[in-house]
């Protein structure tokens, strides 16, 4: 009997994916792979449910006759293993990203003689309302606060990008590409103070109250799903970071970063030019230990960041803080610093991961920012921001489309340079 091979990536059966079960069993025997979490989080959504759920979600389907783990996007692997005369698939994958491992499966399957067969998409009422209910799923609370630790178990490192607004969230959510095979987009968004207060036009000393960002967090989740760690600043009194850390826990943000500094809150890039305070490791464990017995779950990190290097008080003081802050319960180091280059990162890194080897490191390489991804897993960072750059990006294209304007009394000048608003149109999704 001939094999007929295809792979899906869905949390739930509906009735696309029974009709090319069905259409496949015309071929012969059917052979499904469940796409494993850690290849579908480079591409896709986040599953809902586990892997071990979705393969016995698919095994329980009548009409198949084995069941498979597939663990890359691309077929290559499963393809030579099982060396199926045919591959079947609906024909909605001719657009980018998913046209890449279109061709990938032509390619495969040439090499042996296999045939690609597409049938017509199934998309009506019914399947439009079921991946509605599964986009809404992901951006509740319960499943987009505990994604974070997921996230940390399943990737090398935790890709997080900024985001200040509804639009910047979309660019977070829906941006991916493609290099040599190798999908990849962003894990995770951060709402940073700093681009937050930037886009209001106020400056970055706290001005901008709790309120107002959890209006930002808000516009943010109402239209993405990705975990979110916030820019907690300082944390402010902790009677009042308390309060603050279980509305964060329970509107679903995964993590909050707070810095080790005491009074007005100076950006860290500022270093020693900027009269900045740095808190005591007692003072500042209390806050930790405070902000940890106020949670209700398990799933809600506090984030310490360590401001020693930023302000010139040597590694010896960052590396005893870091240990201080672990025992005081955070769940994370943020370790700073404003040099061009990665140095005294890497030499941190490699000091407390020489005790700690569990607690995640997060780095911000804003200065220091031809050090590769691969080099700070190389040192044992779990999870690096980049913390303004969608903000950064827009000002100056923002700024010389006015110019341009006002120069030439007319737009056409500016027109090669911006986006025909139906292509940002297209990020949004429609009900």
């Amino acid at each position: 009997m001939k094999k007929v091979y295809t792979c899906f990536t869905t949390d739930v059966i509906h009735g696309g994916h029974l009709n090319i079960i069905s259409e496949a069993k015309k071929y012969g025997k059917v052979i499904v792979g469940v796409l494993s979490d850690k290849a579908k989080i480079q591409y896709d959504k986040f599953p809902i449910i586990s892997f071990e759920e979705r393969f016995e979600m698919i095994k329980s389907i009548d009409g198949i006759d084995e069941v498979v783990e597939q663990n890359n996007i691309l077929y290559d692997e499963v393809l030579e293993r099982i060396k199926p005369d045919y591959v079947i698939h609906g024909n909605n994958w001719s657009k980018y990203p998913e046209s890449v491992v279109r061709e990938n499966v032509i390619k495969k399957l040439s090499e042996y003689g296999g045939q690609l067969i597409e049938v017509p998409y199934t998309y009506n009422a019914g399947v439009a309302k079921i991946d509605s209910i599964m986009k809404e799923k992901l951006a509740m609370p319960e499943y987009r606060r505990k994604r974070l630790h997921r996230l940390l178990e399943l990737c090398p490192i935790v890709k997080a990008i900024e985001a200040h607004n509804g639009l910047t969230g979309l660019i977070a959510e829906k941006t991916v590409v493609e290099i040599n095979g190798e999908f990849n987009q962003f894990d995770a968004m951060w709402v940073s103070s700093l681009c937050d207060s930037t886009v209001k036009g106020k400056p970055d000393i706290e001005l901008v109250d709790i309120s107002s960002r959890m209006r930002t967090l808000e516009e943010i989740m109402d239209v993405t799903t990705k975990p979110i760690i916030l820019d907690g600043d300082t944390g402010g009194q902790t009677e009042h970071f308390i309060y603050n850390v279980r509305t964060l826990e329970r509107i679903g943000v995964s993590a909050v970063i707070i810095e080790d500094k005491v009074g007005l809150k100076r950006n860290s890039l500022f270093g020693t030019e900027a009269e900045q305070t740095q808190d005591s490791i007692e003072s500042f464990c209390n806050k930790i230990k405070a902000g940890k017995d106020a949670l209700r779950t398990e799933e809600f990190m506090i984030i310490a960041r360590i401001e020693s290097l930023i302000l010139e008080q040597g590694m010896e003081d960052a590396i005893k803080r870091a240990f201080a802050y672990v025992e005081a319960g955070a769940d994370g180091i943020m370790i700073h610093s404003r040099q061009k280059t990665p140095d005294e990162i890497f030499e941190f890194c490699d000091k407390f991961r020489e005790k700690e080897k569990r607690v995640p490191i997060v780095v911000v390489p804003t200065s220091y920012n031809s050090t590769t991804e691969s080099e700070l897993i190389s040192h044992g960072v779990n999870i690096v921001i980049y913390a303004n750059h969608l903000t950064r990006s827009a000002f100056p294209a923002m700024k010389n489309t006015a110019i341009s304007i006002l120069k030439n009394h007319r737009s056409q000048e500016v027109e090669n340079n911006i986006m025909p608003f139906n292509e940002i149109i297209k990020l949004i999704d429609e009900l």
